[in-house]
Parts: C-alpha cells; structure tokens; sequence
C-alpha cells in the first residue's frame, strides 16, 4: 500500500494486538525515564566524605576523578552513559568516556559554585531538588517491583495464554476512488452500474494519486486502520460489492469496492512481545501504584489551601424572577 493511499484514507496505526491489549492510562514515564547524566553525576557523592583512593585497579567501582575531593567513579560514567541515545551508547568507551568525564567534571564544577554562592538553600532550589529526589526514588520502587514480572518466560506464557492460536483479526481487501464532492461519487457509482472499469475511473478521477495509481486498491487491512466512517461501509459490503452510496469522511467522498475478505493469522512471538511487554509493565505498575495508595493516608485540600467541605460542588438555586 502506497503512503499517498495511506494518508488520503486516513489509515491510522495500530499495533498487532491493538484490540486485545487496549492502552493503559497510567504514564510508564518513571519507568522509561533515565535519571539525567548531569544532574546524576553532579548529586552523587554530594553527601560523601573524602574519596577513596584514585587508580586501584582491585576496586569494584574505581574513582577515574574526583573534584574537591569528591569522587566521580566509573560507575558514573557508566550510568551517563546509559542514559545517551543509542547512536552514542554505540560510541568506543575510549572515546565516549573521556567526554563524558569532562561533562561530570564540569557539572560536579558547577554544583560546588552554587553552593558557594548559597544557592542550595534557596526555597525554589530546595523543591526542585526534592521533586528530583521524589521521583528517582519512584522508579527505583517501581523498578524494584515491576522488573521482575516482565521477565521473558512471563511475556511467552501470556503470549500463549492471550495470542497463539485464538483466532486473528478479520481484514478487508478493499480498492475505494476519492473524489471532492458527492455528485461526482455518484456519477461514478452510476457508471460503475454500467459495467465501467473500477482501475480506470480511479486514475480518472481520484485525488488519491498513490492509490489511484494501483486501480485504487488499498491491499488488505484491519478495521481500525481506517477511520470510523471508511471501515463501517468496507467491512459491511460483500466480496465484490461496491458502495451503493458515496461515503463520506473528513478527506472526501469514497467509492468503495470490497474485494475479500480474511481472517488474519495470530501475531508471531516476536511480533507481539514488545507489546505484551508494555502492556504487563503497566499492568503491574497499575498495581504497585495502587498498593502504595491504598496504604497512604491522603487528604485533598482545595486549590487555595482550604478545607473541602460537603457543600463545595452545590450549585446556587436560580434567581427569583
């Protein structure tokens, strides 16, 4: 299927198991998010007293810097790292790290000039600094708790517990011509009626050049590939039947043939575990979250401080004529 063809119908993406699995409300954004390089680096060893010793090569975790005295470690690095794009993550170490080091250097530089100036203590600061704090200790609890149920033997059991061998999704072969306004849809329907050939009246007539370009034909697709309106009247049409009326959506008016119709195979493993994946992380982080609520003690306030009260929603009765 051709990208014109795409966009003039208005297909819309959608995984392999789109309606099996739904989407989760909850953000996955603690969990996704690596803590940033810089602001990592800066912070830790904040607290630390002096740094150990520099160049052991027997240490676990060896100090490659330390700046006034606290020490910036390979570990540091390591996570720095771990937080880059892949395209840099690809990088040699001999020539990612030592940028990288400069990068802590000059953060570690920058947090010790801004204490001196007594920036710390500031009110606004001091938020900031708690926020971040707040929310690495939120992926790290939900890392602790979520990683461990995604494991690969947990994605192929629900894979073969949800995917393999239920039935797959029904799918329509269909071939439509686009037009700008309804009395030229029906003019085609009309010659359609007279034994006119489908292919040529699309590269007549369609503003959809892509498909117009293959008879109009859209190959086979699912139903919410397409919009609302366009799959309704494909899905419903037999092999063969043309639409008796023009369809109307937001990109113009269509004339739709149904050529077939199939029932899809179950995604492959490998095609539906990245989804299973997400779908059982934010089932589960649905689930820690909901623990660590139910074990909370929470009182909402109104947005100027007050105490809610039982009259707060109430309406005021209508004015006496």
């Amino acid at each position: 299927m051709t990208s014109s063809a795409v966009s003039s119908v208005g297909k819309r993406p959608s995984g392999v198991l789109a309606r099996r699995c739904g989407a989760a409300g909850l953000t996955l954004a603690l969990l996704a998010a690596a803590p940033a390089a810089w602001a990592q680096a800066s912070s830790s060893g904040a607290a630390s007293g002096t740094a150990p010793a520099a160049g052991s090569a027997q240490q676990a975790d060896p100090v490659v810097a330390t700046v006034n005295g606290q020490p910036i470690t390979l570990g540091d690095l390591q996570d720095a790292a771990a937080s880059l794009p892949a395209s840099a993550r690809s990088m040699p170490k001999d020539a990612l790290y030592p940028l990288l080091l400069q990068q802590l250097i000059d953060g570690r530089a920058l947090v010790a000039e801004a204490q001196k100036q007594g920036l710390d203590k500031e009110p606004e600061v001091q938020r900031k600094v708690k926020a971040a704090e707040d929310q690495a200790l939120q992926t790290a609890l939900l890392q602790k708790d979520v990683g461990p149920q995604v494991t690969e033997e947990a994605v192929r059991a629900k894979y073969e517990k949800d995917v393999a061998g239920k039935p797959g999704e029904e799918e329509v072969h269909a071939r439509h011509i686009l037009v700008g306004d309804e009395a030229t849809a029906k003019k085609i329907i009309a010659e359609l009626k007279k034994g006119g050939d489908f292919a040529a009246l699309s590269k007549q007539y369609s503003k959809d050049p892509g498909a117009a370009q293959q008879g109009g034909d859209l190959g086979w697709f699912k139903r919410e590939d397409m919009v609302p309106d366009f799959a309704k009247a494909a899905f419903a049409l037999k092999d063969g039947e043309i639409s008796p009326d023009p369809v109307h959506t937001q990109f113009g008016w269509h004339v739709i043939q149904t050529l077939g119709h199939r029932q899809s195979p179950p995604p492959s493993f490998d095609q539906a575990k990245a989804e299973l994946r997400q779908q059982m992380i934010q089932d589960a982080v649905k689930q820690v979250v909901a623990k660590a609520r139910a074990d909370a003690k929470v009182e909402t306030f109104n947005l100027d401080g007050s105490q809610k009260r039982a009259t707060d929603g109430a309406e005021p009765p209508p004015a006496k004529p």
